[in-house]
């Protein structure tokens, strides 16, 4: 609206009926009519579900990639190098694909399959930060919190639900004394997953570039370590369980268990 910004119509025109309808009632009747039937029309109108849409799946967006970069700010400088240059061979690849004039189902799969590589490989640094920040207080904490836990489950009082909830937490503590204990075995594993993604995206780099015919990048990869459980994300582990579902397209990792 000219001189009110962005204000809706129908607003302004119930503003308009109930400012008449001082003059005369059935103006605030003729006013609900216009107001249902306006709401009526917009809510089955295509156009208007797909900008709502579109709006939802913006702020959507927004949200992920504020979460990511709070991860990514977590990381050490080199950890954050190491990202960036997977990052740029990531977007060579599209480029190339680009290039050659590929199909765009084809631009568009390999785009996804990037970004879910590019993802799982943000997810290895954020574990390998955690595990070079842990130490013996780290355990001896945990170690603390395990037992307060379990103090709280053998109070009769407890609600099923709370037992529950409180048994799964003291399973993640486990685990992640567990993850302390072989802290060097499981850093080797994250750091050969790492190499392994950076050579499956040059290899693919090497492929888009060589190759006449556009090859599909595969994200099924079988990983040394073990990201399912969530136990080596610390802190970070409900910020990553919400991205897992912001990137539910992916493909499936396997994951190889060490135990």
């Amino acid at each position: 609206m000219p001189a009110l910004g962005i204000v809706p119509v129908n607003v302004v025109a119930a503003v308009g009926f109930a400012i008449l309808g001082f003059g005369h009632p059935a103006f605030w009747f003729l006013g609900l009519a216009v107001e249902t039937a306006a709401i009526c029309s917009l809510a089955f109108n295509p156009r208007f579900q797909r900008l709502v849409n579109s709006r939802l799946q913006t702020l959507s967006k927004g949200d992920t990639a504020g979460q990511r970069q709070a991860l990514i700010n977590l990381l050490a400088p080199e950890a954050k190098s190491r990202l960036g240059r997977l990052s740029d061979q990531c977007s060579k690849v599209l480029q190339v694909y680009e290039g050659t004039q590929a199909y765009d189902y084809v631009v568009t799969t390999n785009r996804e399959a990037l970004t879910d590589l590019q993802w799982l490989f943000l997810k290895l640094l954020v574990a390998r930060h955690y595990l070079e920040i842990a130490g013996n207080s780290d355990s001896q904490a945990l170690q603390k919190k395990i037992e307060g836990l379990e103090a709280e489950l053998k109070d009769p009082t407890v609600t099923d639900s709370l037992r529950q909830s409180k048994k799964a937490t003291l399973a993640i503590l486990r685990q992640r004394v567990n993850n302390l204990q072989n802290r060097t075995r499981i850093m080797q594993e994250i750091d050969s997953d790492l190499t392994r993604i950076e050579a499956q995206v040059d290899l693919a780099l090497e492929n888009a570039s060589i190759q006449g015919k556009p090859q599909a990048i595969s994200t099924e990869i079988e990983l040394a370590s073990d990201l399912v459980s969530g136990s080596l994300f610390g802190d970070s582990q409900t910020d990553i369980a919400a991205l897992d579902r912001a990137f539910a397209h992916a493909a499936p990792v396997r994951q190889k268990m060490t135990n």
